[in-house]
């Protein structure tokens, strides 16, 4: 247990009393985490993440995206889907997560020594989803009004509070946030190798794995070609999905002919995703829980 650890002397009934609450069903990150143009927005999220020195540090050493990127992007999408989507189980994934980074620990990038739960580390994590959702929904969702911005953020504060965080760690307010943001990026966020590897085009990247031989076959004969293009479209969106400011502070070039093929990009996906069937708009967890919900409210 780390310093920064509820305790609760009644036991676990006691702490699923005092879980905090995930964020409402009907609310505005409810309609847009689930959705499956989150996709698209992970990408800059993660690489803003690991620009922080700390972060990229613990990343760097203990982290198997090299080795599995594909079972580590499985599992931190369930991760990002239960804390909204999860219900009761939302806390427990929260202290699941907890449980997971409490032994990483070392040196970063700067030389200075670090712990993934230590507030200032933990909450950068969390911070980052909330500009890009903002940023990357101006293209493939709307423009969200000042209200709904607000209400966003109040949201993704709740998402906070599910990961294990004190509101004394995180910005109370919209303001504070910007604030806070603006801080960290001139302070923290630097151009760090785990980044710049998220967004290059010429590295290893291994083959998923496949159960039906028809389909591993096929994959070893095409893989060269996919991954490639693969490599390619994730560091148009990690780039492209990303505020322009975040860009600057991690050294990102983006050119004013990739963000008219961006927009071109986000214009088709926008208009396309509406008329999917839910099945496919929506992801499995998010899906389970939309339905469940229409099945309450009636």
């Amino acid at each position: 247990m780390t310093k920064t650890d509820p305790v609760h002397p009644a036991g676990p009934a006691a702490a699923r009393r005092n879980d905090p609450e995930p964020p409402p069903p009907g609310g505005v990150l409810w309609t847009i985490a689930g959705d499956v143009r989150a996709l698209l927005m992970l990408p800059a999220a993660f690489t803003m993440q690991v620009a922080h020195p700390a972060i990229a540090a613990g990343v760097d050493q203990y982290s198997v995206f090299r080795t599995d990127p594909w079972g580590r992007g499985e599992r931190s999408l369930r991760s990002v889907q239960l804390w909204v989507y999860g219900g009761e189980e939302a806390a427990e994934e929260g202290r699941r997560v907890r449980r997971l980074h409490k032994d990483i620990r070392g040196t970063d990038t700067r030389g200075r020594r670090y712990h993934s739960l230590d507030p200032a580390c933990y909450a950068w994590v969390h911070a980052t989803g909330f500009p890009v959702y903002l940023y990357a929904g101006r293209y493939l969702l709307r423009r969200f009004t000042p209200a709904q911005e607000r209400q966003l953020y109040r949201e993704w504060l709740q998402v906070g509070r599910i990961l294990g965080l004190h509101d004394r760690d995180m910005p109370q307010s919209i303001e504070e946030y910007w604030t806070y943001w603006g801080r960290m990026l001139a302070e923290e966020i630097e151009p760090t190798a785990v980044a710049r590897e998220l967004v290059a085009t010429d590295v290893r990247l291994p083959r998923p794995q496949a159960r039906r031989p028809a389909v591993r076959l096929l994959l070893r004969l095409t893989w060269p070609v996919l991954r490639a293009a693969f490599l390619r479209l994730r560091a148009f969106v990690t780039v492209g999905y990303m505020p322009p400011e975040a860009r600057a502070a991690i050294g990102l070039e983006w050119s004013p002919a990739q963000e008219r093929r961006l927009r071109r990009f986000s214009t088709a996906v926008r208009l396309l995703v509406p008329l999917l069937p839910e099945r496919l708009r929506y992801l499995p967890i998010a899906r389970a829980a939309r339905a469940r919900w229409r099945t309450a409210a009636r």
